[in-house]
């Protein structure tokens, strides 16, 4: 055969084997972006670090309750303890602006955030009992999700606490009415989560703060 074919055999397989390799690392940078965001720690101006993951309703969520100290934010009991155990508990007004001091497109869920996280471990976009209890047993703490809501109950607007280790209540950014709002309730009693609307605006819950996949900073 002629050198001519030869080194044109020659130039077709490095061609080839340049795209091959040129696909393996773009697959592999994409893989090592998607473990980067599960696996990364988030940390907070009073050095508070929080694990996060990539949740199945495609948003990257804060999998530790928020600890952030800032006005309108208490300890369950005035316990020190209970805030290293299950994080802060802040009003709804403290709670609207807190998780954007974590940086770049952090925010407060909205209820649908919420509806969706539940619809998308139950597997049904239904609000059924069924769904409800499926989604409490994947998320709660040490559920299959890991995501693990834990039941750091609530303080009222007298400042009386309530619920510990009986309820977990997690505000959304989004107003019923000038009083009430939106918030997630994981009901140990039940077994369920619950997106309710009727959670009043002076009482003290729990934050998890979500970001959008596609603001990855």
């Amino acid at each position: 055969m002629s050198n001519t074919y030869f080194m044109l055999t020659r130039i077709i397989f490095s061609f080839v084997l340049t795209i091959s390799c040129s696909l393996n690392n773009l697959a592999m940078s994409q893989t090592k972006n998607a473990d980067r965001l599960k696996d990364t720690v988030l940390a907070d101006s009073d050095k508070n670090r929080y694990a996060v993951k990539v949740m199945k309703d495609g948003n990257l969520w804060m999998t530790d309750n928020l600890k952030l100290n800032t006005a309108g934010s208490y300890c369950f009991g005035d316990s020190v303890e209970n805030c290293k155990k299950y994080g802060r508990l802040y009003t709804f007004e403290a709670a609207q602006n807190v998780c954007s001091r974590l940086g770049e497109g952090w925010r407060l869920p909205a209820n649908v955030d919420w509806q969706k996280l539940t619809w998308a471990y139950a597997g049904e976009a239904i609000d059924t009992v069924a769904v409800r209890k499926m989604a409490f047993q994947s998320l709660k703490e040490n559920g299959s999700a890991h995501f693990n809501a834990v039941l750091g109950g609530g303080r009222d607007l007298e400042g009386k606490y309530a619920r510990l280790e009986a309820h977990g209540f997690y505000w959304s950014s989004t107003s019923t009415d000038d009083s009430n709002a939106w918030f997630a309730n994981f009901a140990k009693g039940s077994q369920a989560l619950y997106v309710q609307k009727d959670g009043e605006k002076g009482d003290a819950f729990a934050v998890r703060c979500v970001k959008n996949m596609g603001q990855s900073k």
